[in-house]
């Protein structure tokens, strides 16, 4: 069975030697010093090793079970929720008022790192409900604040998100769920929703749909779509639960993964359903759960490309295969460790650079919206927009291409149940779907993001890289190892930038051909220049006598490898942006 320990020392590094959380003028970041930062993550990495891992293949194996339209989860999985509700897992950054602990959001992200990797599926029934109680925070009246935020934030009531249709996915100005206006303010909701993460389960008294529908007589399309509270039991208003409301859960989806979570077809059938913030603004309500969930997602796709790995650094020293081509390094057994092998180590080193530059990468986000909502930082909130499709769509495909990589490394044994490899990478499969698939963010990110407030934001993240360029030369090793090769990645993004402005508007095909490849070359500039922050980090904890000189050099060594191996890949991406729209749209659709 794999095992799971939580990156502790990294998380800390990250905070502090690289962030200097502490020391940043965002309220509330004064008080995350590392005794605080490390209390709380060492036991959120116990709970996952010690309560969550071990229900993983449970899940797994077991998957939920639709009874008389009452969904069974796996084995354990009530016993673990009420842990985590008993633990504050589920509230961390929520505001005091509402039952929560207050702290910014990049700790809860942080706390949430290690439960992803330990069981993503689980994970999903409180991520869901954080998605659902930030949108009623943000758009939500009082009264609904009051009413539902408290018990969500508790997990007592759980929460989700209800956009896809059957015939509709990400185009949802198709939606035909329909909410008619009734005499006392509130709506009925009648429709069918499709693969609804924790729609229904037996692990919370209520559950809070937020479904999107339109109010007959709207705009047409995505401008008519509004957003709706729809309890699965109605609330009275002293707070306890009333009757049964009309929805129902009418499917369990069979999946490739996260069989611990239930992903529902719903229906509601003239269900009471309450509207969030104005009629028609529910795209722009929904969207606060959404740019929250992308992050998340993002989290998800490395999350389990760590716990791969983790196991599969394990199976490389442990398995005997073969021989040191430079001299034997375990003579007295009948061979050597697999991790002597200079490709099970490229194999690992690629794994090893992208988890640990995600993770850096997908805090700083976190500490950008941290920034523009505790700050009202429009600057930030811009930059943490741009990157946000980069997050979700980078990570994820990154971070399934490296969970089938640590599956690699074992081999045979890699594609057999019982090791538990599998699991990883499918259940970081959709990661790249959900959420957004991933060619949509890609959309986002060239079609939208780029020219968001006329391109401010993304200059201003090319100023930020010229100027860490600017700032720290005179090192020559520095320079060589992470100042040339981010400076080089950095021009490939500006000129495949400079394509789409010179070529796009003629022919809009010729951006949105490359933008796929333009969303991996951002993920890539992103975690060099990471990595070359992170680097200078080490190399000053170093240069002050730091006593883990190994842990420093080896997280030097480790970005080296991302600036020589990973980031040329840049270089590839711009020559297909290049190309153009011709090759890609050649074929008439009957050829394909």
């Amino acid at each position: 069975m794999p095992s799971y320990s939580a990156p502790l020392k990294d998380m800390q590094f990250i905070f502090h030697d690289w962030l200097k959380v502490s020391e940043q003028d965002i309220p509330g970041y004064e008080d995350l010093d590392r005794d605080f930062t490390s209390a709380v993550l060492e036991e959120a990495g116990k709970v996952s090793s010690e309560v969550l891992m071990p229900l993983n293949e449970v899940g797994d194996r077991e998957g939920c079970v639709l009874e008389n339209g009452v969904v069974r989860t796996p084995t354990g999985f009530s016993d673990a929720f009420t842990q985590m509700k008993e633990g504050g897992w589920t509230a961390m950054d929520v505001p005091e008022q509402y039952g929560g602990q207050g702290l910014p959001y990049i700790m809860h992200t942080a706390a949430q790192e290690p439960m992803v990797s330990a069981n993503m599926a689980f994970n999903m029934y409180q991520g869901l409900t954080h998605g659902a109680l930030s949108a009623i925070l943000a758009h939500g009246s009082d009264a609904q604040k009051d009413m539902y935020l408290p018990k969500l934030a508790s997990c007592e009531w759980t929460g989700t998100m209800n956009l896809t249709e059957p015939h509709c996915g990400t185009d949802l100005g198709l939606m035909r769920t329909k909410a008619v206006p009734q005499d006392d303010g509130s709506f009925k909701v009648s429709g069918q929703k499709i693969f609804i993460s924790a729609g229904e389960h037996d692990m919370a008294e209520n559950i809070i749909h937020l479904v999107l529908a339109k109010i007959p007589g709207g705009p047409e399309g995505i401008k008519g779509v509004s957003l709706f509270i729809v309890p699965k039991f109605l609330v009275n208003e002293d707070g306890s639960l009333g009757a049964r409301n009309g929805v129902a859960c009418g499917k369990l989806e069979e999946k490739m993964g996260i069989h611990g979570n239930a992903t529902c077809v719903m229906n509601y059938d003239e269900a009471t359903g309450f509207l969030i913030g104005e009629e028609h603004k529910g795209m722009r309500a929904m969207f606060t759960m959404m740019n929250e969930a992308r992050l998340g997602v993002g989290l998800q796709g490395y999350a389990q490309a760590e716990v791969a790995y983790q196991n599969a650094v394990a199976y490389a020293n442990d398995r005997l295969q073969g021989r040191d081509v430079t001299g034997a390094k375990n003579p007295d057994g009948p061979a050597d460790p697999l991790i002597v092998h200079p490709d099970i180590r490229r194999n690992l080193m690629d794994q090893k650079s992208f988890v640990e530059g995600a993770r850096a990468f997908t805090y700083w986000g976190s500490s950008l919206i941290d920034r523009a909502h505790r700050m009202e930082d429009k600057d930030a909130d811009g930059l943490v927009s741009l990157m946000t499709p980069v997050i979700k769509g980078f990570l994820t495909d990154k971070g399934f291409e490296y969970a089938t990589a640590a599956q690699q490394v074992y081999g045979g044994h890699g594609y057999i149940e019982e090791w538990g490899m599998s699991q990883f990478a499918r259940d970081a499969r959709i990661a790249m779907i959900y959420e957004g698939a991933n060619g949509v963010q890609a959309l986002d990110l060239v079609g939208r993001k780029l020219a968001q407030d006329g391109g401010k934001h993304v200059m201003a993240f090319f100023e930020m890289v010229k100027s860490f360029i600017a700032e720290n030369k005179g090192d020559e090793a520095f320079e060589k190892d992470f100042l040339e090769p981010l400076k080089a990645a950095s021009k490939d993004l500006q000129a495949a930038g400079m394509y789409f402005m010179q070529n796009g508007m003629k022919n809009p095909n010729n951006a949105l051909s490359g933008s796929y490849d333009f969303m991996h070359m951002m993920g890539h500039v992103c975690l060099g220049l990471v990595w070359a922050q992170m680097a200078k980090a080490a190399k000053a904890q170093l240069d002050a006598g730091a006593s883990d000189t190994a842990f420093y050099e080896t997280k030097i060594a480790t970005g080296r490898y991302y600036m020589a191996r990973q980031l040329p890949a840049t270089s590839m991406h711009l020559a297909r942006i290049n190309t153009g729209a011709d090759t890609v749209m050649a074929l008439e659709a009957a050829n394909f």
